[in-house]
């Protein structure tokens, strides 16, 4: 496979021409196909590093086209989409289907440059770009930030409420730097003043009752690589005058011992405290906090970013799936939107955990409201106005529908999901104008 090579799909010749011309420039080699179905015809002779494409073409969507190559079998390249504000819901459907990502035109060349690059040095070193943070705008802002931050040593403060995924982002920015490395992480929160010392800083031997041996403590585990101090707002006052010196000093002395140990790490800590209130409080120490606050990253909470509600829970699912119990299912259209309308107090941890019940309690494939939310819900249900065979024939094409997305539109596989033969899905695919592509 040449990784290098580009597929852009692109009917528009001032715009396919510009690009193409930058990717030759750029060293990135491109073949332009300006219908879908020449695209398709090359991609299946031809294998490709990363596929730029409208959606909107002249002879198919750029959606049909992905799910066309998908429908065949064979591994996708990472695609990438171009796309107008009105087709942001298909864009956000083929991230849902696997797309790496989508750019909303007008757009700078260099970011879809960059896109690329990365791809391309992902698929040589043999890693896949799936692991992205999040569809929503805010969440595509971090993702973009953290290749600039992992240039820097400059020390990460990254804030937010709890829940909403502060360690991945760490984490993230850590990978960054080279996976080769150390990620050391300490909940700040979770031990006694006593223990944290011990944890972070170690022990000699004979150091207090129960030192057995000496123990090197995560200032050391971290060299070279990254120390993470989660929940940073809840360290003991005494404790901060220490990880201060240690910060300061670049190096430690384990408890009960004498000699100074050179320490070096990227550090980066995170709280869902307002750190500069504590200051003012006097419950965290100024020198302290303009130490650790060099570059603050805000993780905003779920439910400001509504647009990561089905993808975190369509990738929660999926990841299920993938387990030893191996089960598919598959929301219902009610359960998606008590999703979309819930407040999310417990943010992503929340979401996790709701989908993690329901797929215990579920005895089909399908997941409602009420597994979710248990009987919260069942007072606010609207009031009937249709007729019973009505309501129960547009569930069941709504049933129908999630279960065959889920299903790549395979029909014997989705048939096996609904424990219906091959036969029967077809005649009610016919009789409720089931068809691929259809609203």
């Amino acid at each position: 496979m040449t990784v290098n090579r580009i597929c852009l799909i692109e009917d528009d010749e001032i715009m396919g021409g510009a690009l193409a011309l930058r990717f030759e420039l750029e060293g990135l080699d491109c073949d332009w196909h300006k219908t879908g179905r020449a695209a398709l015809a090359a991609l299946r002779r031809q294998a490709y590093g990363a596929v730029v494409s409208d959606i909107a073409l002249p002879d198919m969507s750029g959606e049909a086209l992905y799910l066309d190559l998908l429908e065949c079998g064979a591994a996708a390249p990472p695609f990438v989409f171009m796309t107008g504000h009105g087709a942001v819901d298909q864009a956000v459907r083929l991230l849902k289907r696997g797309a790496v990502d989508y750019l909303l035109k007008p757009f700078e060349p260099d970011l879809l440059l960059n896109k690329l690059k990365k791809l391309v040095s992902c698929r040589e070193s043999g890693r896949a770009d799936n692991d992205v943070l999040g569809i929503s705008p805010a969440m595509r802002a971090v993702e973009d930030l953290l290749p600039r931050l992992a240039q820097s040593q400059a020390s990460v403060l990254i804030t937010g409420e709890s829940g909403v995924g502060k360690e991945r982002v760490a984490k993230k920015l850590h990978e960054l730097q080279g996976v080769h490395r150390p990620f050391v992480a300490a909940n700040c929160g979770a031990f006694t003043e006593s223990l944290l010392e011990a944890e972070l800083f170690g022990h000699e031997k004979g150091a207090f009752t129960g030192a057995l041996r000496a123990k090197r403590g995560l200032f050391e585990q971290a060299e070279g690589g990254t120390l993470f101090l989660d929940e940073i707002g809840d360290m003991p006052l005494p404790m901060q005058v220490k990880v201060l010196r240690a910060i300061q000093e670049r190096q430690i002395t384990r408890i009960g011992g004498e000699k100074p140990i050179p320490v070096d790490f990227r550090l980066i800590a995170a709280t869902h405290q307002d750190l500069k209130a504590r200051v003012e409080q006097g419950l965290f120490r100024e020198d302290l906090y303009y130490r650790v606050n060099v570059i603050q990253i805000r993780v905003p909470p779920l439910r400001e970013r509504k647009q990561d509600i089905l993808w975190l829970a369509a990738r929660f699912l999926d990841q299920a799936a993938q387990s030893s119990e191996g089960r598919s299912l598959v929301l219902a259209p009610a359960a998606e939107r008590a999703l979309l309308d819930h407040l999310w107090p417990g943010n992503v941890r929340e979401l996790k955990h709701l989908l993690e019940r329901a797929r215990v309690l579920a005895t089909g494939p399908l997941l409602t409201p009420e597994l979710l939310f248990g009987g919260t819900l069942l007072g606010n249900l609207p009031q009937p106005i249709d007729t019973l065979g009505d309501y129960l024939a547009g569930h069941e094409r709504e049933y129908i529908l999630r279960a065959l997305e889920s299903q790549g539109w395979q029909i014997q596989e989705t048939a096996n999901l609904l424990g219906i033969s091959r036969k029967n899905l077809w005649e009610k695919m016919k009789r409720l104008e089931i068809r691929r592509g259809g609203d």
